[in-house]
């Protein structure tokens, strides 16, 4: 079978083309047992994409499953690995059958790939993961290990210090002849974990195709980083709109893959000539970038029961509870801010949302007289610093008043 190429066709007959032990890693992303069909329009309605995942019952959707592994064991080299895509549907039945296919033994990993989705009225536990089981063929299998950041919690100059173990076998600081701390050897970083937290495709992505369950490049070039090296060859069998082969070709690798959709085979090999591949601003820089609050302004927001609304300059919470059926904005007055320009701004972020009620904290006594002359809805609550410092001032002038009676 060709390399470098996306064949059209049922994957359980293609797969008898390729020669044994010829394949470094599989990934595949088969239909999860959901029993419906998935349709989604691309981003200017020009074409819709759709795949049917219904079967007549668990033990035929659990046989072809098994079908394809079984072949995959086949073709995979004994350095090689399988990482297969599933989510809490049938997750559990399909972990049954990759035991009994490649080994108990042969099982790796379940990786958790975990992201931010927006709530919904469903009853129960928002769905934000899935699940991507690792199994190699033989003990043999060729891994690479991938390093992470440290925590912000890490004390590093501690993990940079040498430790050995003492006469009782506690771990103890090493120290040299003239008892300094030994400092240990190059770290880094943390090995990756098995919870990936990576976004899930955004909606205005350039990477979005419109294809149903489409996954982004950046969860399948690590997958591939993980398990193979420049000029392997990898494989996925339900390739759908081609990401895992967008991924190998940007890593390097040959690839395959297969789809028994004339559009999804179109689709792929589009994708692979045009190699887009959005950047995660989140990976990139850090969820800890994306938080601007600081510890004074989120115990406000905490005190009033709201939501801390990030990288708004109008906006900085939301009250948990709606006032007239609609959201309450909250906007916190800044250290730089007048009284008046920090309402300008809620109203200008409020502008056209009809909010019933908008709150501003002040946080600073203000001697704006003109302040009065500013028609407004928006109500201002004086922070309980504030209120303390007035009271206080209150205090002092009353004090003052009567040592001069």
């Amino acid at each position: 079978m060709d390399i470098n190429n996306i064949i059209h066709g049922n994957c359980i007959e293609k797969l008898n083309d390729i020669d044994d032990n010829s394949v470094d890693l599989i990934y595949f992303d088969p239909p999860f047992f959901t029993q419906r069909k998935h349709t989604l329009t691309n981003k200017d309605n020009s074409k819709t994409f759709a795949f049917d995942d219904k079967y007549n019952s668990i033990e035929e959707y659990l046989s072809m499953i098994e079908r394809v592994i079984e072949q995959s064991k086949r073709i995979l080299k004994n350095t090689g690995s399988v990482f297969l895509h599933c989510d809490k549907t049938a997750s559990h039945h399909i972990r049954l059958v990759l035991d009994r296919v490649l080994g108990r033994d042969n099982f790796q990993s379940e990786i958790i790939w975990t992201y931010k989705r927006w709530s919904n009225a469903k009853k129960g536990l928002l769905n934000a993961h899935q699940v991507i089981f690792f199994y190699s063929k033989t003990q043999d299998f060729k891994f690479n290990t991938l390093y992470t950041d440290y925590s912000a919690t890490t004390n590093l100059d501690q993990i940079l210090q040498d430790r050995e173990r003492n006469a009782n076998g506690k771990s103890v600081y090493k120290r040299d002849e003239y008892g300094n701390t030994v400092l240990g050897k190059e770290k880094r970083g943390v090995p990756l974990s098995d919870v990936w937290e990576i976004p899930y495709l955004n909606p205005k992505a350039r990477e979005r195709t419109g294809y149903p369950t489409q996954k982004p490049v950046v969860l399948l070039t690590q997958l591939i980083n993980i398990a193979t090296d420049e000029g392997d060859l990898v494989l996925d069998p339900f390739c759908g709109s081609g990401t895992t082969c967008v991924a190998a070709k940007y890593l390097q690798r040959k690839y395959i893959g297969i789809d028994i959709s004339g559009d999804a085979v179109e689709l792929a090999k589009m994708r692979l000539e045009e190699m887009i591949i959005s950047e995660s601003n989140l990976l990139n820089k850090g969820v800890n970038e994306y938080y601007e609050k600081t510890e004074k302004e989120l115990a406000l927001l905490q005190n009033i029961n709201a939501f801390p609304v990030q990288r708004n300059s109008g906006i900085d919470g939301f009250l948990k509870e709606h006032f007239g059926g609609a959201p309450v904005p909250i906007k916190i007055q800044k250290e730089d801010e007048t009284l008046e320009d920090a309402i300008k701004k809620l109203e200008k972020s409020s502008h056209g949302k009809n909010y019933i009620m908008k709150i501003l904290i002040q946080t600073k006594e203000t001697n704006v007289s003109r302040l009065f002359r500013l028609e407004t809805d928006v109500t201002i609550l004086k922070s309980l610093e504030l209120q303390t410092k007035e009271l206080a001032n209150k205090n002092n002038k009353l004090r003052a008043a009567k040592v001069l009676q």
